[in-house]
Parts: structure tokens; sequence; C-alpha cells
């Protein structure tokens, strides 16, 4: 029999003569996270910490991290603030302590922390000396008022906005509301709400993906 006519010769002859075969590119992971550098992260932190103040805290972080730099999304942010809301300590603090946790590990967790707590310092010892002299003043109760109702508009705009890109889902909703009026009109205790909300929550989230899963 001739060489060529033997199959496995002329496969082999085939396969040396054919161009490698190259691996596919891998596809980029959507996941990943941002490259955020820390003396960046930093700075908008102190930023933060330096320019806003009560409860528009949260409202500024989700416009600075998620709205304009785009660093983590409303699903993220909303966990995050979520997990703030909770545990104990300053919320301005505990959501900084997470997004720098999220973007750049335990470091970043600690210059996202420093630079909200340093500045925000600073500020009230010096407000809270201009207050000590000046405290006694008509005007000055107005402009802490102002400031306060500035504070609960940018948190209420902040949560209206989050609100919007959640799921649409009757039993979320139901206990949103539940906890808002026993905690916000009936001034019940907040860790009994929360430890009957918490457990409530996170069954309703179950059975929902349960069920989403059975649908697929």
């Amino acid at each position: 029999m001739p060489p060529e006519s033997d199959p496995a010769l002329r496969s082999s002859a085939a396969t040396e003569s054919d161009p490698p075969v190259r691996p596919a590119p891998a596809e980029p992971d959507l996941a990943a996270r941002p490259a955020v550098g820390l003396l960046q992260l930093l700075g908008t932190f102190v930023r933060l910490g330096a320019m806003t103040f009560g409860g528009s805290v949260q409202s500024w972080v989700h416009r600075e991290v998620v709205e304009r730099r785009g660093w983590i999304d409303n699903k993220a942010f909303l966990s995050g603030l979520t997990v703030a809301q909770v545990l104990p300590g300053a919320n301005p603090v505990n959501i900084a302590l997470y997004v720098g946790l999220k973007l750049r590990g335990g470091i970043g967790a600690a210059a996202a922390v420093v630079g909200m707590i340093v500045p925000a310092f600073c500020v009230i010892l010096s407000l809270g000396y201009f207050y000590r002299s000046y405290g006694h003043l008509a005007v000055v109760h107005f402009v802490l008022a102002g400031l306060a109702a500035s504070g609960v508009g940018a948190t209420l705009t902040m949560g209206i906005k989050v609100a919007r890109r959640l799921p649409r889902n009757l039993v979320t909703a139901l206990i949103a509301v539940s906890v808002f009026f026993v905690v916000g009109v009936l001034r019940w205790p907040m860790i009994p709400v929360v430890a009957v909300a918490i457990p409530t929550s996170i069954a309703v989230a179950f059975l929902a993906n349960m069920r989403a899963a059975h649908v697929r």
C-alpha cells in the first residue's frame, strides 16, 4: 500500500499542515471591580465627609459612587445601605466601610472610613465652638432647621430613586410600609421591629427565588 493511501498517514500529514488552533480570547469579566485608586477613594470620601450633614450623607454617597462615578450599581448600594442601617454604629461610617471594602478590600475600607470621619470630626469641633458662642441667637436655630429639612429632602430623594429600580413586589412593599408605620408613626423600638422584619424579608426573597426557578 502506498504511504499516501494509509489513512493514518494522511490524517497525520493533514494535522501537521493545518494551522494551529488558537484558543478563543477570554470574555471580559463583567463583574470585575472598577479600577479605583486609593487616593481617589480617599479624596472622594474626604469631600463627602466635609460637605455632607445629617441624614443627607447616604444620598450624597449614592449620588457620588452610583450616579456620578458608577463604581457600584443601585442593587449593591441598596444592599450596603441595608447592612449599614441594621448594624450598630453611624450609618455614614458603615456605608463608607461597605463601599471601600467592595472596591478595594480592607485597605479601601480603611481609606473610606478615615476620609469620612476625619473631616466630619473637624467640622463638628468648629461648629461646636461657634454654637457655644452664638447658639443663643435666633438665626442659628433657623439655619439648623433649614439644614435638617435639607437632609430629610435629600434622603427622601435617594429613597425614591432607589425604590424605582426595585422589583415590583406587593409583599415587599407591605413590609416596607409596615416598618415605616410602626417605627416612624407608632415609635416602636427598632430592635424588635428589625428582628421580625429581617427574617420575614429573607423568607419572602427565598420563596420568590424558588418560584422564579420553578417557572424557568
